[in-house]
């Protein structure tokens, strides 16, 4: 099978290394030649996943149109949710004609609210051939074949069982889903949440809060989903209450992480200067909060995230002022 995975980062190299488990030979295309003669050089991705070297069927490439090109019958893009268009309509004009394309990448793109799913069938055409790969995974994990369970999901559903068994292994077990748009809105919106449950857990407010911070995410997650036509079932399992709870409470979140380290008092722009790694929940806040408006969607925990962030509010009065809102129903 021809397959390429875009984005050489940590999340990117652990599907690669995956995909081959599966049985593929896969071309791991990255952006950054120097990265790419390294992963050559090593034979493992130093920089992002160490640990974990390459067998022979990973290919690391540099050159996107020979990459893209070889993909005859899988390409799937794992660069971060900003670069995604960018980088698509790069490989637009080299991508086969019975390629499927598959979004590992979780966010909602700045300006245009769309879905990543959706930048990518814009920029490349290819409709009903997009899919898209989620759940709670982190890619050290995967990498490390510890027992994964995540969601293959596309409006066609021979769409969403290709990828699925492209990717199925004894140790990554994938479940199909004809429900793209409640994937991806549980995928964006967790990493928002995830900041939050830091924030949190840096202020030392214990386990009720964070428990609270979660279930009341799943809410924010659930209304924008429903409103943009999920089905509700979706937000319950794998791609929104499992995906939530994996990057709210673990350490190897990095957008908890984020949020941590606020809540101790750290600066946001010191915060990301120390890190080599991108946590898409900082920049999809914005996009995020932009796609509630549009739709008239009340997300009070993600408008506090955007004022903490960009606008310097201190994060006890943030958790102060999510208390003390007007009571109300819970359903």
């Amino acid at each position: 099978m021809g397959t390429t995975v875009l984005g050489a980062g940590s999340w990117g190299t652990a599907l690669a290394l995956q995909l081959c488990r599966s049985g593929h030979s896969v071309q791991l295309w990255g952006h950054d030649p120097d990265h790419v003669r390294d992963l050559i050089e090593a034979r493992e991705n130093r920089a992002f996943l160490p640990g974990f070297p390459f067998p022979p069927p990973v290919a690391p490439q540099a050159d996107l149109a020979e990459a893209v090109g070889s993909a005859t019958d899988l390409l799937v893009c794992a660069v971060p949710s900003h670069a995604v268009r960018e980088t698509m309509e790069a490989a637009r004009p080299h991508i086969p004609e019975t390629t499927i394309l598959c979004s590992a990448a979780k966010g909602i793109e700045e300006g245009t609210c769309k879905r990543m799913s959706e930048v990518i069938a814009e920029t490349t055409g290819c409709g009903e051939r997009v899919s898209v790969l989620t759940g709670p995974s982190f890619a050290r994990e995967v990498a490390a074949e510890m027992p994964t369970v995540v969601t293959a999901a596309a409006h066609a559903a021979e769409t969403a069982k290709f990828v699925q068994h492209a990717f199925a292994s004894p140790m990554f077990r994938v479940y199909a889903s004809a429900d793209p748009i409640g994937a991806e809105v549980g995928a964006a919106v967790k990493n928002v949440i995830a900041i939050a449950a830091g924030v949190s857990d840096g202020l030392g407010l214990g386990h009720n809060t964070r428990a609270a911070i979660i279930t009341r995410g799943l809410a924010e997650v659930n209304r924008l989903a429903i409103k943009l036509g999920a089905d509700p079932l979706t937000v319950t399992g794998l791609a929104g209450m499992g995906d939530l709870v994996l990057t709210c409470t673990a350490e190897l979140s990095r957008n908890r992480s984020v949020g941590l380290k606020l809540g101790q008092g750290q600066k946001l722009t010191d915060i990301l200067e120390g890190m080599t790694q991108v946590a898409e929940g900082v920049r999809n806040t914005l996009a995020v909060e932009e796609l509630a408006r549009t739709a008239d969607v009340e997300m009070p925990i993600t408008t506090e995230m955007r004022c903490l962030l960009f606008e310097d509010k201190p994060a006890r009065e943030a958790m102060v002022d999510l208390m003390t809102r007007r009571l109300k129903a819970e359903f």
